[in-house]
């Protein structure tokens, strides 16, 4: 049987538009942790650093909606390049902020409007690839592709981003994080052959994808995924300092994306039976499981193998949100619903890094790692306690199903 990924990289014009997303997405795995390493290097405290990201994950949770339909209204490249323009003055006034110590209403509002503006790749491709294949058995492998590829910008911007902030100049990471931003945005804007039309008329007259009770679920799970990115990202980061050995901070954080990259390849190469909201059900919880070792394990060494299980619901708790996402809304929403999922993840992940930051300053990293517990549980008894709406046709959910 042919490798359905494979299958899916030979839509035609895929390979520069998938090569261009990567770039472009990596920040998204460098930004707040490099915001992270900067701050805390600058001011020696985790609470702030953590403040600050979480002000970049929430403006940039609340523009996605918006860039979302501005999208969908007047096509992506229209949308993204201005958008970028913004992103890099805010940028480089971020950067002059913090290292010249000027007042923190300054850090945080280029913080913020750098998050708000920080170009929105990953979502644009996913509504690509519902654009190249719609109604093709392809889709959902595409869209489980996307989150083995986030996966794996989770693994290397970590890693990356940590080296250069920890050997070389402190501000090296950020500027490599916002340096590939641009370039990939540039580069994604032109692939002009695989850009959807714009659907002005019927999105602009149409409801909020938000109506959906489906989506409100999926909402919630968003945000639960995200604080438990969130509560991580902080947490392994001073779990990390506080043995001693704080670059492997980007090897702990690069082992939770290696879990969930290994589980979500796995996950769509396979044929399921099981609805989809069963499954999202199911890895919920089983996410709340694995979680519960990290508050326990005090060995630095020991906690890399616990990372790694820990992540391997990540992934399927992605992809089966937003395969449901795409068929439970309608065609002229899609990108909007895929937005609000990434609100959703940028939400969660400003409470996690905020709520983690706080308890590591004042009870230490261990104790850090139940605000994702916590967030697991919850996603996990919503999930169970709506199926109903949940639910998708049994035509439409063989379309769901990963063959190739």
């Amino acid at each position: 049987m042919a490798n359905p990924y494979l299958q899916v990289l030979r839509t035609p014009h895929a390979w520069p538009m998938v090569l261009a997303a990567f770039i472009g997405r990596l920040p998204l795995s460098m930004v707040g942790l490099g915001c992270v390493l900067l701050v805390a290097s600058e001011t020696g405290s985790y609470g702030l650093g953590g403040a600050v990201a979480a002000a970049g994950a929430v403006t940039t949770a609340l523009a996605g909606p918006v860039l979302g339909r501005w999208a969908d209204s007047h096509g992506q490249r229209r949308v993204l390049l201005p958008v970028l323009g913004v992103f890099v003055v805010a940028g480089v006034t971020f950067l002059f902020a913090v290292k010249d110590d000027w007042p923190l209403v300054i850090v945080f509002a280029s913080a913020g409007l750098a998050g708000a503006c920080i170009p929105p790749v990953s979502s644009m491709i996913r509504v690509r690839w519902t654009h190249l294949l719609r109604g093709s058995p392809r889709l959902p492998t595409a869209l489980a592709m996307e989150s083995v590829v986030d996966e794996f910008v989770f693994i290397v911007g970590p890693v990356l981003v940590t080296f250069l902030s920890t050997t070389g100049h402190a501000t090296s990471g950020v500027v490599t994080a916002f340096t590939l931003a641009a370039v990939g945005a540039l580069l994604f804007a032109a692939q002009r052959r695989t850009e959807p039309p714009p659907t002005e008329h019927e999105h602009r007259n149409g409801p909020s994808a938000m109506r959906t009770p489906g989506l409100r679920v999926l909402f919630v799970v968003g945000a639960a995924v995200g604080a438990i990115l969130g509560t991580l990202e902080i947490a392994l980061v001073a779990f990390a300092d506080a043995a001693d050995a704080k670059p492997m901070s980007g090897v702990l954080i690069a082992g939770l994306a290696v879990g969930s990259m290994a589980s979500g390849i796995g996950w769509g190469i396979m044929h399921w039976r099981l609805p989809l909201r069963h499954r999202l059900a199911g890895v919920l919880v089983l996410l709340t499981v694995l979680s519960i070792p990290l508050t326990l394990v005090r060995d630095i060494w020991l906690m890399v193998p616990f990372v790694v299980l820990a992540g391997i619901s990540l992934s399927p708790s992605l992809i089966s949100s937003f395969t449901l996402a795409e068929l439970l809304v309608p065609r002229s929403a899609v990108t909007e619903a895929f937005t609000w999922i990434g609100t959703a993840l940028g939400l969660g992940v400003a409470i996690g890094a905020s709520a983690a930051g706080k308890i590591v300053d004042v009870w230490g990293a261990n104790a850090a790692f139940l605000v994702a517990t916590v967030a697991a549980a919850i996603a996990a008894v919503v999930v169970a306690l709506c199926q109903r709406v949940l639910h998708v046709p049994a035509e439409q959910e063989a379309a769901a199903q990963l063959i190739p």
